[in-house]
């Protein structure tokens, strides 16, 4: 993780030997669920916390309000490619652009961008591993005020299977060549936490057997451990199938999961491990 390899993550360490970098556009994507009556929650922008304190150099984006289609009912339902690249364009993200994505919270914000334009083929996006906290917490500059990077022109297509809609998820219900991960904690998974992903509210998971994996601890607080990951990842062993289907409420995937390219990746290490 020490540069700029595909894998989706680049370190605090290189993203600031690389903040004056000319095609280097990096966002804040940082959202709240408040929890709210009725519930389940209440979407709040991060735009004041990025405000208050950002990566020298980084702009926001507004995930619920610029990059949702406000037509749905559903918080959080994806822009289609052809009204998503305006958008993007429009932040300053171009085609020669490399994209790197944070947020000051839960890393599912800056995921969910990611899977956004990976699956919109955009390719040359990372997510900051440990976002916002790791890098303050290593003592990084940081500023406040508000930034913006120049337009650009940008076209994104639509990657075919990107995204499972609520029927595919339903078909797929009793089908052993799909397997279906719920990336919410373990008691909003099974329902006994009495919370759902905004704070309150009924949790539970889809009616079908899904595996939950072990917590393992990370070496630094929302940082990326390779060896834990794949502990957890060993409960999933039996489980993987020839497709793979993950979400979490709202339609936040875990992107990861989603990523056929990283599945493989997995299911590689997994054999190499049980080797």
């Amino acid at each position: 993780m020490d540069g700029w390899d595909g894998r989706g993550l680049v370190s605090t360490a290189w993203l600031q030997a690389h903040l004056d970098d000319p095609d280097l556009r990096i966002f804040d994507a940082t959202v709240h669920l408040r929890p709210a009556t009725p519930g389940p929650y209440r979407v709040e922008s991060g735009r004041a916390d990025y405000e208050a304190a950002h990566i020298p150099g980084a702009a926001f984006l507004d995930l619920a309000a610029d990059l949702s289609d406000a037509a749905s009912p559903l918080n959080f339902t994806h822009l289609p490619a052809d009204r998503l690249a305006p958008a993007l364009g429009a932040a300053g993200i171009g085609r020669d652009s490399r994209v790197v994505v944070y947020s000051s919270t839960t890393p599912m914000w800056a995921t969910r961008l990611w899977w956004m334009l990976r699956a919109a083929g955009f390719e040359t996006v990372a997510v900051l591993d440990g976002g916002l906290a790791a890098w303050t917490a290593e003592g990084r500059p940081t500023e406040s005020g508000t930034r913006r990077y120049p337009p650009a022109t940008l076209a994104l297509s639509d990657r075919p299977g990107a995204w499972a809609g609520k029927a595919e998820v339903l078909a797929a219900i009793g089908d052993g060549g799909v397997c279906t991960i719920n990336a919410l904690p373990p008691g909003v998974h099974s329902g006994d936490s009495g919370a759902n992903a905004g704070g309150s509210g009924e949790g539970g998971s889809t009616p079908t057997p899904t595996p939950t994996p072990t917590p393992t601890p990370t070496p630094t607080p929302g940082t990326v451990d390779e060896a834990a990951l794949r502990q957890a990842l060993g409960d999933y062993q039996t489980a993987l199938a020839d497709r793979q289907a993950a979400y979490a409420a709202g339609d936040l995937v875990a992107a990861a999961e989603a990523d056929q390219r990283m599945v493989d990746a997995v299911k590689r290490a997994l054999a190499a491990a049980g080797d």
